[in-house]
């Protein structure tokens, strides 16, 4: 499998990377090996590795921005992340950059290398999983729940995150983006008054290629004690959305799906309120599924009821779009019936 394979490890440990790719080199890949992220992208420009594993707590410039910036130039190149934290939020924040796997050190066994590396490039290889990502991990952690933790890091760390509610919920407000953000014209801000005894209300957002902003916003509480893991879900699949398909209708209504089949395939998820939607700028339109939250929308002087008795995870693909006409270019998404929680999303034009 690995016989002519070209692997780069980006690695500052030189003992962990030697290990690593003298392992490798004896499964027949060709191996090279460089300390940081700034000798990875000089790597990168003189060939194209089969697959790149990057450490994410590096000297010179970090794992996250190595990972994000060969996401950026390098799209289909896969990538194995390697995290020394021992906790998920570093691979979390990696999620939105298109990681195929992810490792915890210490390794205790090798062959989970080379498991992971064995599945990934054939995953490449094969066109009909070329675009598998983080996401496809939910599907193997229920596949895999008889195995032990160090077979699957995904299990081992959400089985941690369900008896710390505590460090789940930091982790979730961690992942929470900027309060306020700017593209062209048009400014998204959200404000977030938060209980600290539940589980957040989380937004993620990506602004996209022709005047497009997605979104969604997740009641994580909604969802009991799966409620931080389920989120995780969420933004593994939003974020393999954004990145492969076009973020139209019918594209949200798949990735509705998607998300409603590991819910129920994964014993780490359950039903979850929420909400997916996208800004068209150049129509002045806002395009909102509701998946079982409730939310007002003030526009234009009025104000517009948005709901859907449908929770994500309960058939929320039989729930209908919802159309506002932004007008002069301003909206407000205000959420209800959430509790303690006050939540919204204001969208502007500027300009």
């Amino acid at each position: 499998m690995l016989h002519n394979k070209e692997i780069l490890i980006v690695e500052d440990d030189p003992v962990f990377s030697r290990m690593i790719a003298s392992f490798l080199e004896r499964e027949g890949a060709t191996v090279r090996e460089v300390e940081n992220g700034l000798e990875g992208l000089q790597a990168l420009r003189q060939s194209i590795p089969d697959l790149l594993i990057s450490d994410l707590s590096m000297p010179v410039m970090t794992g996250l921005e190595f990972v994000e910036e060969v996401s950026v130039e390098y799209p289909m190149l896969p990538m194995i992340v390697i995290s020394g934290t021992g906790g998920m939020a570093d691979v979390a924040q990696a999620l939105r950059f298109g990681v195929k796997d992810f490792l915890i050190k210490p390794i205790e066994d090798i062959n989970v290398v080379k498991k992971a590396i064995e599945t990934v490039i054939d995953d490449a290889d094969d066109d009909v999983h070329a675009n598998d990502d983080f996401s496809q991990q939910w599907f193997k952690v229920c596949e895999d729940a008889d195995r032990g933790a160090s077979e699957n890091e995904l299990k081992w760390h959400l089985d941690a995150l369900k008896h710390n509610p505590g460090s789940a919920r930091e982790l979730l407000m961690g992942l929470m983006p900027e309060p306020d953000s700017q593209q062209g014209a048009w400014r998204l801000s959200y404000h977030s008054l938060q209980s600290a005894d539940a589980n957040p209300i989380v937004l993620d957002y990506t602004w996209l290629m022709g005047g497009k902003m997605a979104f969604y916003v997740v009641d994580s509480a909604s969802a009991g004690e799966d409620g931080t893991a389920t989120t995780l879900m969420i933004r593994a699949f939003f974020n393999e959305f954004v990145r492969t398909q076009d973020v139209n209708e019918r594209g949200f209504l798949t990735l509705v799906k998607r998300i409603e089949d590991a819910i129920r395939a994964s014993s780490y998820a359950s039903p979850i309120r929420a909400m997916f939607g996208v800004l068209n700028t150049a129509d002045n339109q806002l395009e909102i599924f509701p998946a079982g939250l409730t939310a007002t929308v003030d526009s234009c002087g009025a104000t517009s009821l948005l709901h859907s008795a449908h929770w994500l995870g309960k058939d929320a693909i039989h729930s209908q779009f919802q159309y506002v006409d932004m007008g002069a270019g301003d909206a407000r998404v205000s959420l209800s019936e959430v509790g303690l929680n006050s939540f919204s999303v204001d969208i502007q034009r500027i300009a």
